[in-house]
């Protein structure tokens, strides 16, 4: 039976994006399983994989334990189980996984696989931290055996730093979107009046909509800024997705300071996302950098218009005349 291990920094990047990866391979035989900080406590990600295994690592690629800790602990589950594949996703635990294997890369076993969901060096970021990250993926290209990347920007940068030879760049236009289930004719009317009635909102009111984990990358403040701009009391603003408890607070706070609380919505995370977006006149998306924005896509197949920075990833879905 061949192998698969799927390793993410943490488990919310299973959850989001890779259960469809793991489902295809089970079904065709492998066996999968999946490593990441707090797999163990996600039920979805039990159900998804065959067995999943907890790493110690944080997502601060200065963190000590990164390199103190975790190498062992990847190390001891490779030799115990023979993967045929490991598949790393997000620069931590992309990183160290590749370091941890090193050593193996020449053995031809396991095979290594990255997909750069966005490399964290891009055109218009810091100069200091895009150096640090360019140069750690430099280091970890010689421990790879294929990149994926998934906008275009990235791929050019993979060619031009010579991160991995040529042969090895595999470009791949995202992680995919179900068009069953991100479909206009899939979502009952009635579910997209009950989240008018969820809100308290009348149908007929605008609604905006951000679906994006709640970080400073994401750049919730502008959204909230420009939202007080509009000074329309029949306007409103559903904020979805969870992620740092301090950030969200800290837009709450943002919120009650430009007096537009009472029409703003923090949702958290949610399992009704194509509902949501039906719900709303247009998506926002302003984030400082993206990959390939999974919400802009699905935002798009259920023909929503989208906001978006004009950045990588989301510039490659809303050229021309798509948003």
């Amino acid at each position: 039976m061949n192998r698969l291990l799927i390793i993410t920094t943490i488990p919310d990047t299973i959850r989001g994006f890779l259960l469809p990866l793991a489902h295809h391979f089970r079904f065709e035989g492998w066996q999968v399983d999946a490593m990441a900080q707090g797999v163990s406590a996600c039920e979805e990600c039990l159900a998804a994989f065959d067995q999943v295994w907890d790493v110690q690592w944080s997502r601060n690629p200065l963190d000590p334990q990164n390199l103190l800790l975790a190498p062992r602990t990847i190390q001891e589950v490779i030799a115990q189980k023979n993967y045929d594949i490991v598949h790393v996703h997000t620069p931590v635990a992309a990183f160290v996984t590749r370091y941890a294997l090193r050593g193996l890369i020449k053995q031809g076993q396991p095979r290594v696989i990255y997909t750069a969901h966005g490399f964290h060096f891009y055109r218009g970021g810091q100069p200091l931290k895009n150096a640090l990250f360019l140069t750690l993926e430099k280091l970890a290209g010689h421990w790879t055996d294929y990149l994926v990347v998934i906008n275009h920007e990235d791929k050019e940068a993979a060619k031009h730093y010579n991160i991995v030879p040529p042969k090895q760049i595999r470009y791949m236009p995202g992680i995919g979107v179900d068009l069953e289930y991100y479909n206009f004719d899939s979502t009952p009317v009635a579910e997209v009046m009950g989240v008018y009635e969820e809100l308290g909102i009348a149908p007929e009111n605008p609604l905006f909509l951000s679906v994006a984990e709640f970080i400073p990358r994401k750049h919730h403040q502008d959204i909230l800024r420009a939202f007080a701009c509009l000074e329309r009391s029949d306007v409103h603003l559903a904020l979805a997705g969870d992620g740092d408890e301090e950030w969200t607070q800290q837009m709450q706070d943002l919120a009650s300071a430009l007096g537009i609380k009472h029409q703003v919505y923090f949702l958290g995370f949610r399992r009704d996302i194509p509902t949501l977006i039906q719900a709303s006149i247009a998506t926002l998306l302003v984030s400082e950098q993206e990959g390939l924005p999974r919400s802009v896509m699905e935002s798009l197949c259920l023909e929503t218009p989208v906001i978006g920075t004009n950045i990588r990833g989301t510039r490659d879905l809303l050229a021309g005349d798509s948003g």
